[in-house]
């Protein structure tokens, strides 16, 4: 049995490259010439409808990423398509099937390992062409009821937040859950907490985004700018016990009031430890004094947590907050307008 394919013979096909780490213009399109490639025997060739950005494509551009990038390679981790050819040996999927990339394309399940490590827009291929070629291993479904630029978001904000939420000790029904901003990471975490039974309490310094963190789900929302020893605001209205988990995206600038608004014992997942502001971690013994909490860094997830995750997204009807679609021709001005911090929700770009 030989390779399956529904796409047609192409002159060209469009792909962007980071030619020169930097500025924003040091992302290049091209037109490769020639037909998409073939894929191998375990591979797929999708066609991408919609990648979505993420801090760390502006970390990658700018050199700052823990990961170096690979000379010209093709940036974005988070993408989402439909399989237009599979390999002879391919089980997973079929032609036509809609998937998503994943962030760490060899971590399956359990716990990551340094051999592990490897990721789509750093130091393997990225999603920011209208064709890529995967592993199947490296793919997972897509939640039919989900649009192309709703799945796009998915592989590194949404997992990170299911992963924060679940991947250790989950959240129970009726615990209170601590999301700090609102980036699109935090904007998953009052999602997914909500779906999970839990109480939210979210920060953010905006009257306009506390309005829509509770139209999210967020039963408390509190201004840090009015508020910035937030964290005996999060006791009071706790009853004093604190947050179960707190889902800290704030690092450096927030890790403080974080310590101090967890219960006895709480957890801290910890999705941020860098900020351009402090280049360390400072928690006081005093805030540590009457603590047993746990702390826990997470890297993205696993494949595993990834398909989890889109079990309850389907079960829940969830859909990401996506705050703008910008097009194909538009890549600098997207990159843009995500490294402004405007935006509520995901920047995505619609590939085709």
């Amino acid at each position: 049995m030989g390779t399956q394919s529904s796409h047609p013979t192409h002159h060209t096909y469009r792909t962007h490259h980071l030619q020169t780490p930097g500025p924003v213009e040091g992302i290049v399109p091209r037109d490769t010439p020639g037909a998409p490639p073939a894929p191998g025997p375990r591979d797929i060739l999708v066609r991408v409808h919609a990648v979505s950005l993420n801090k760390r494509d502006l970390l990658i551009l700018d050199g700052s990423y823990p990961l170096k990038a690979a000379p010209d390679v093709i940036p974005v981790s988070d993408g989402a398509g439909e399989v237009v050819a599979v390999g002879e040996e391919v089980t997973r999927f079929g032609v036509g099937d809609r998937v998503t990339s994943t962030y760490f394309p060899r971590w399956l399940d359990g716990r990551i390992s340094p051999a592990m490590i490897d990721q789509p827009g750093a130091t393997l291929p990225g999603m920011l062409a209208e064709y890529v070629r995967l592993d199947e291993t490296a793919a997972v479904r897509v939640p039919d009821h989900l649009t192309w630029e709703e799945a796009a978001c998915l592989p590194c904000a949404g997992v990170t937040a299911w992963n924060a939420l679940t991947g250790a000790e989950a959240v129970l029904p009726g615990e209170t859950v601590l999301t700090l901003g609102t980036g699109a990471l935090a904007l998953f975490a009052v999602q997914f907490a909500k779906t999970l039974g839990a109480q939210v309490v979210a920060t953010t310094s905006s009257g306009a985004k506390a309005a829509r963190l509770r139209e999210l789900g967020a039963d408390h929302v509190l201004n840090y700018v009015e508020h910035p020893k937030w964290a005996a605001n999060v006791r009071e209205l706790t009853g004093g016990r604190g947050a179960d988990l707190v889902v800290e995206t704030g690092g450096p600038d927030t890790i403080e009031q974080s310590v101090r608004a967890t219960a006895l014992y709480g957890r801290i997942a910890l999705i941020a430890a860098n900020s351009p502001h402090k280049p360390s971690l400072e928690i006081t013994t005093d805030a540590l004094a009457s603590s047993v909490l746990t702390m826990r860094r997470i890297f993205v997830g696993s494949r595993a947590h990834h398909e989890r995750m889109n079990r309850a997204i389907t079960a829940h009807g969830l859909r990401p907050v996506v705050d703008r679609v910008f097009p194909y021709e538009e890549v600098h001005a997207a990159y843009r307008y995500y490294a402004s911090g405007a935006a509520f929700g995901k920047v995505v770009i619609r590939v085709s």
